[in-house]
């Protein structure tokens, strides 16, 4: 099977460059380990086809990235702004939203602010950042819990030069207003895999590379099915689109070996994320009698878009406001997601992870667990830092990093072509907008090569 272009992975960055490759007329075939497409993009419908969007991966259009818009225009999905209000649990109350998350915003905008010109030799970590500046101790706190929870990063770890370079490229594209899609965020995956079927391209479902030997203008890769049976497939080229955590293991064996991108992927580091989603026969934190005790904060009850519960694992819940389903998402990320993680072993005690988020909620409304437990109709959950297709959740920027995505951007003797959120130069690390626009990079880097 003799191919233009060969693309391992079918998530954003791999659809979309397929799909543009076979748009221009190129040969061109996906291999996929998995058996959908889509990578970190997973939605599954609670109630069945046509039922609630439950997204286990990928759920937020965050601002208006071009990428992302103009596939949703041409793919004429429905989308909702995220609207409602936000409380807050601390010394055992809830209340509306305090100044904790406008005082994380002035440090970052301040870090940002100190961190622009400086050179690439004085990175430093977020937590070493932290330790000089001048805020006080509660809005340092807000901002390291801020930092760790939304990249999914260790803040010892993640440098402030991309932090400052993500913090400019979200205020360009109004980052604050978060997205949903209607019909579930695989829409976007799933039209992009009719387009790249429709322009002639060839998707290879449950196939696992093993072994990539290629030399300048040809490719040999070595794949496995389901079955078990293993095949060799040609092309003059390759695009790897697999997330980093799956190119750190170098579980995919290249011959020869392209050192240099491999080095620059081993600088960058992959978060982890806990992300339970709990749906509800009502929406138990504004039903009567029970919101009518917290008269002060009533209106924000029935409109509760975001709780922030810092002290508690987890330590962040949304729901799909303003939709009113009955449906709360737990989600933590970085270091704490790693200690939950330890906590509740979810591979021996599988509701372990359950307990401890219904046991949270009970804290934070004052409810008995056994209400809560009568009222949860079910709950949903993916550990992808054990995902070997994944491997974390999505990758982020240590201190004296910043230049090894653009360095694992570079193609490979014009033969080799990685993309994907990690290789994302502009700043939107680890999000869907930056794996289509590596990938359509990727795309553009082949056809300017021939």
């Amino acid at each position: 099977m003799k191919y233009d272009v060969l693309i391992i992975g079918a998530g954003a960055a791999g659809l979309a460059a397929g799909r543009l490759l076979a748009d221009a007329g190129r040969r061109v075939a996906i291999l996929e380990a998995r058996d959908r497409v889509g990578g970190r993009i997973w939605t599954r419908k609670f109630g069945g086809e046509g039922g609630i969007p439950v997204e286990l991966g990928a759920e937020f259009i965050h601002g208006l990235p071009t990428a992302t818009w103009s596939l949703i225009g041409e793919a004429a999905l429905k989308t909702y702004e995220l609207g409602g209000a936000q409380l807050w649990f601390a010394d055992r109350e809830l209340t509306a939203r305090g100044a904790q998350l406008s005082d994380s915003r002035q440090v970052l905008d301040s870090m940002t602010e100190w961190a622009e010109g400086r050179p690439q030799d004085g990175d430093m970590s977020f937590a070493e950042y932290l330790k000089m500046n001048a805020a006080d101790a509660s809005a340092r706190e807000s901002a390291a819990n801020y930092v760790e929870g939304f990249n999914a990063a260790d803040q010892n770890r993640i440098g402030i030069a991309a932090l400052a370079r993500q913090q400019r490229a979200e205020d360009a594209i109004d980052a604050d207003r978060l997205f949903r899609v209607e019909e579930g965020y695989e829409a976007i995956p799933n039209f992009l895999s009719k387009q790249f079927a429709r322009a002639g391209g060839k998707l290879f479902l449950g196939t696992t590379v093993q072994k990539v030997v290629w030399k300048r203008g040809a490719v040999s890769v070595n794949v496995r099915d389901q079955a078990g049976t293993s095949s060799q497939m040609q092309s003059d080229r390759a695009v790897i689109t697999v997330p980093l955590g799956v190119l750190q293991t170098e579980i995919i064996d290249f011959e020869p070996r392209p050192a240099d991108t491999l080095l620059h992927a081993h600088r960058l580091a992959m978060g982890a994320v806990v992300r339970v989603i709990l749906m509800f026969r009502r929406r138990f934190w504004c039903a009567q009698p029970w919101a009518s005790r917290l008269p002060r904060i009533e209106r924000e009850l029935a409109e509760l878009s975001f709780l922030f519960t810092p002290s508690e694992l987890p330590s962040t819940w949304w729901t799909p406001m303003p939709r009113d389903a009955p449906m709360l998402t737990a989600w933590v990320g970085g270091p704490r997601a790693e200690a939950l993680q330890r906590m509740t072993v979810p591979g021996s005690r599988p509701h372990a992870l359950l307990n401890r988020c219904l046991a949270t909620l009970a804290k934070v409304f004052k409810l008995p667990l056994a209400e809560l437990e009568n009222l949860l109709v079910s709950w949903h959950t993916h550990d992808w830092q054990g995902d070997e297709y994944a491997r974390g959740a999505y990758s982020y920027v240590p201190a004296g990093a910043l230049d090894a995505p653009e360095r694992m951007a570079r193609p490979v003797e014009d033969t080799l072509y990685f993309a994907g959120e990690h290789t994302d130069t502009s700043g939107h690390w680890g999000t869907v907008q930056a794996a289509l626009a590596t990938g359509a990079r990727a795309a553009h880097q082949v056809v300017i090569s021939e």
